[in-house]
Parts: structure tokens; sequence; C-alpha cells
């Protein structure tokens, strides 16, 4: 059974940081991605973050430069470190990982369909 649990969502001020973690059980470690999604009051889901098992990162452009994904795989956890946090990163933020363990090249999953597995989510508050 993959459980993803993820933790460390609060209220914060505008230009504060928060860390996310994704704590993973099973075999979620092996998958080729892991990503961070999140939704807004309102708004559709949309993609964060991927890190590839290879350790290669993407992010939406909303968030380059102040967003940091990472894993720590003995720790079988995930993290999305967040800085100069705005009032519109408030959402409800997701950790996702794929089933497949193939490997994809350079591929960006990016799309929340393509995942496999979720957590249950974590409210990030924004304050202006």
């Amino acid at each position: 059974q993959v459980q993803l649990v993820e933790s460390g969502g609060g209220l914060v001020q505008a230009g504060g940081s928060l860390r996310l973690s994704c704590a993973a059980s099973g075999r979620t470690f092996s998958s080729d991605a892991m990503g961070w999604f999140r939704r807004a009051p309102g708004k559709e889901r949309e993609f964060v973050a991927t890190i590839r098992r290879s350790g290669s990162t993407y992010y939406t452009d909303s968030v380059k430069g102040r967003f940091t994904i990472s894993r720590d795989n003995a720790k079988n956890t995930v993290y999305l470190h967040m800085n100069s946090l705005k009032p519109e990163d408030t959402a409800v933020y997701y950790c996702a990982a794929l089933k497949s363990t193939i490997y994809r090249g350079s591929y960006r999953y990016t799309q929340g369909s393509e995942y496999d597995y979720w957590g249950q989510g974590t409210q990030v508050t924004v304050s202006s």
C-alpha cells in the first residue's frame, strides 16, 4: 500500500517562508517522479514542481526562484521549500507520486493525470 502524508502547512505573512514535507511509504521512492500541486479556492489544480528520480527538478514559472523541491531518500520524504511567499500562493498543496519506475529522460510530468498516488493535502495561507 502506497501512502503519502503531507505536513508543514500553515498561516504565514507575505514574504515569509514555509517548508512542506511529504512522507512516503511503500515503493514510491523508486518511482520516476514525485511532484507538488496546489489548488487555490475557486481554481483548478495546478502543477507546482517535480523532482525526478535522477534529481532533475522542474517548476511552474510563478514559483521559479522562490520554491525549491528536494528529496531525502533515506527518509522517504520529499520537501517543498517556499520562500518569499505571496498571497496568491494561498492554496491546498498536494504531494503526488508516479507508480511507474521507468526512466523517461527529460520528461517533466507536469500533469496531475500522470500521477497515481496523492496525499490528503496541506493548507497554506499567505496573508498580505
